[in-house]
């Protein structure tokens, strides 16, 4: 009976030890006491407001039925902010409703799925969690924001936007000691917009590495959002095998889900919308039995590595790093809907020589609605192809032989929002494909649409002339300020630094002077760009000194994807020493476009446009695109355009450069070209005047670049000089 009655004590107490309970935590103090106390079933509840450098170090054994819980007192009320990051470890926890924003994690990974090699979390789930521009103030600083170790974790319902600098956004990490076999699940997230990186390390998503992509992750990827993720060529980078991308949307995003290692990967029921944007492409496939079935695509504008639909040539016996053949390959019932590319055989090279083979690609529609033009190129040996039930409009590709029948296809708007044909076809994707909407992925409470600051969006304001007034409505302006200048002189003794987009523009009738007494007028800092519109720039008055120019960006400014448009302006009297450049761009910088149109630059002794500090050849440079529109350039020692991409990866698209109607008039010298184009991706110089000036010369080092070169008169001028091949330059 004794006994008994103590068996009922113990049952009892053990019962009232294991009641959930929800504490709420106002100091780091008080949350690692709650921590440490926690028990299955209980919640920490973090209280509203900014916690500053606080790394969450969040450890538990909860159970199946009854996790442990952390989250905010009201969802994205609970800011993270300064130095902070979070590291889950154990068994059954969720962490839900916080916001990363407004600093940046000290280690290398914003939240991680572990607290060290041998601790890390298992059967964990991360829900509603915002990152927002949680960035290493070096941008060539890497970081992963999130990190997903252990197994069978969860990552769903999250926001995460804005990453600027190097290192993948989400990176799952694979390795022996853990178990390769992961079963993590990735669903329903918000992956906004990643800026144009410049460099190698962009990746939205990747799934492994190449060390042990021969094993299986078992990873699954699905019903997530991917806007503006134009960070590289690889939006999704698949490292593994096994793996499963499903039901996801790629919008307006440079670049491509690709199956860049790993065997056996499924990829399904994706709607990929490129709006015709540049360079937006679909999945590329390597490595052998790889599924691509039943994905929708439309207004791809993206070629090569980023077609719609690349499968690539391998490197025979390749290494483990390189590229594994495509073997028992399956591209069935795929829609693709006026997109630029269909490339079979891409990248064929001499190391790449290994053509695809046994590889099925059956029941696909391809519709061309842009004036007809057959997208579907092929390179190299197709014979490992069997090609049935195509169907492609208006008429059939010669590549695809006798496996398509080219018909007329009217497409008209679906009941889920998708194109499909008005009458019956039978192939492509199912009609029924319906797209995860834009709401149903990451957080309800936080905005996906936050209003960008751009150039001109601000106020007009005027500014009289003399001595300092320009350089204080500058420093007074609002972000995306336009300063309107009366006729006359102004007196710039500083140089003028912009974090925030900024247009100095003058009059209509009149000419606004500006004369500047130091090495810079303009200095471009991250957050910055700069449109001059209508005025003349004078730098006989700037001092004798080395990086001399008028507009410049410093090295380890980590000023990125901004904007420099100068436009019916002149700019002359640059002689104070041998280098002074009108534009200068520093190392790790990188501009999304600097254009001159109709400009008038003369007695310049350095460069107009000097890009070329990326010297170290890891495939990074310091302008997207370059672009000169009409304009008259005299007297310019260093040339118009000095534009550098070095190294052999393959991970970006640009530079591009373009040159039209432009007059050049002792431009250069014969040991100096007019034109420095070293690495440039798109090139085109058309309609151009050279005279007395030195050679216009392009180099080829990384990919497969296209040289368009027409009507361009060279006179006492060498010949273009480029080592293309003659039929490239055209």
């Amino acid at each position: 009976m004794l006994a008994r009655l103590a068996a009922t004590a113990v049952l009892f107490w053990s019962g009232a030890a294991a009641a959930e309970t929800s504490t709420l935590v106002k100091t780091p103090a008080e949350y690692q006491r709650a921590v440490r106390a926690a028990q299955p079933g209980d919640t920490i509840r973090l209280a509203d407001g900014e916690w500053r450098d606080f790394q969450i170090l969040f450890e538990g054994e909860g159970r199946p039925d009854r996790p442990i819980t952390l989250t905010a007192q009201t969802p994205g009320r609970v800011i993270l902010s300064g130095q902070s990051n979070l590291r889950l470890s154990g068994r059954q926890l969720v962490v839900s409703n916080l916001v990363f924003r407004d600093g940046w994690s000290p280690t290398g990974e914003v939240v991680s799925f572990r607290r060290s090699r041998d601790r890390r979390a298992i059967e964990s789930r991360v829900t509603g969690v915002v990152i927002d521009g949680f960035n290493k103030p070096d941008r060539a600083a890497s970081d992963n924001w999130v990190a997903m170790y252990g197994q069978d974790n969860r990552f769903d319902h999250n926001h995460l936007v804005g990453k600027t600098n190097l290192g993948t956004t989400l990176v799952v990490v694979r390795d022996a000691t853990q178990g390769l076999e992961n079963r993590h699940r990735i669903d329903h997230n918000y992956f906004g917009p990643r800026p144009n990186l410049g460099s190698n390390g962009g990746e939205t998503l990747r799934v492994g590495t190449s060390a042990d992509s021969l094993s299986a992750s078992r990873t699954l990827v699905e019903n997530n959002w991917f806007e503006g993720c134009d960070g590289e060529v690889e939006i999704v980078s698949n490292k593994s095998g096994g793996n499963i991308y499903r039901g996801n949307v790629f919008f307006h995003s440079r670049g491509a889900l690709v199956l860049r290692h790993g065997d056996g990967n499924l990829v399904e029921n994706n709607v990929f919308i490129g709006g015709g944007k540049p360079h937006t492409g679909g999945v590329r496939i390597i490595n052998r039995d790889q599924t691509v079935r039943n994905n929708y695509m439309q207004g791809l504008a993206g070629d090569g590595f980023a077609a719609a639909l690349s499968v690539m040539y391998g490197v025979p016996e390749s290494p483990i790093n390189r590229y594994h053949p495509v073997v028992g390959a399956v591209i069935e019932n795929n829609t693709l809907i006026d997109v630029r590319s269909v490339l079979l055989g891409a990248g064929m090279d001499e190391e790449r020589s290994a053509a695809p083979r046994q590889t099925r690609f059956a029941s696909n529609l391809i519709v061309a609605t842009a004036e007809g033009a057959d997208p579907v190129r092929g390179q190299g040996d197709l014979s490992g192809f069997a090609f049935s039930g195509n169907i492609q409009s208006p008429t059939a590709s010669a590549i695809l032989a006798d496996g398509v029948t080219g018909r007329q296809v009217r497409l008209v708007s679906g009941p889920t929002g998708l194109m499909m044909p008005e009458e019956t076809v039978g192939v492509g994707a199912d009609v029924r494909l319906r797209p995860i909407a834009r709401t149903e992925v990451g957080v309800s409470w936080y905005s996906k649409d936050a209003a960008m600051v751009r150039l001109d969006s601000g106020n007009a304001v005027a500014v009289r002339p003399g001595e300092g007034t320009l350089a204080a409505a500058a420093e007074a302006a609002a972000p995306g300020d336009r300063l309107e200048l009366v006729a006359g002189r102004y007196e710039v003794d500083r140089t003028l630094s912009l974090d925030a987009p900024l247009t100095v523009q003058g009059p209509v009738n009149g000419v606004a002077e500006i004369a500047f007494s130091r090495p810079a007028l303009f200095q471009i800092e991250a957050g910055g760009s700069l449109r001059l519109s209508r005025v003349t720039v004078s730098g006989r008055n700037a001092p004798d000194e080395v990086g001399n120019a008028v507009i410049r960006v410093r090295p380890g400014s980590n000023a990125a994807n901004y904007e420099l448009i100068l436009e019916d302006s002149r700019i002359d009297g640059l002689t104070v020493n041998r280098g002074f450049n009108v534009v200068s761009t520093g190392k790790g910088s990188m501009a999304a476009l600097i254009a001159l149109r109709r400009m008038t630059i003369s007695d310049v002794s350095g460069a107009v446009v000097s890009a070329a500090a990326e010297t170290d050849d890891k495939g990074a440079y310091n302008a997207e695109r370059v672009e000169i529109e009409g304009g008259v350039f005299r007297q310019v020692g260093g040339g118009v355009v000095d534009l550098y991409r070095g190294g052999t990866d393959e991970s970006t698209f640009g530079p591009t450069l373009k040159v039209w109607d432009a007059l050049f008039d002792h431009v250069g010298s014969p040991d100096s070209p007019a034109v420095l184009m070293r690495g440039v991706q798109h090139a085109e110089l058309r309609g151009n005047r050279l005279i007395d000036s030195g050679p216009v010369r392009f180099t080829h080092t990384v990919g497969d670049p296209v040289l368009l070169v027409s009507d361009n008169q060279f006179v006492r001028t060498p010949d273009l000089q480029s080592d293309l091949a003659a039929e490239t330059a055209r």
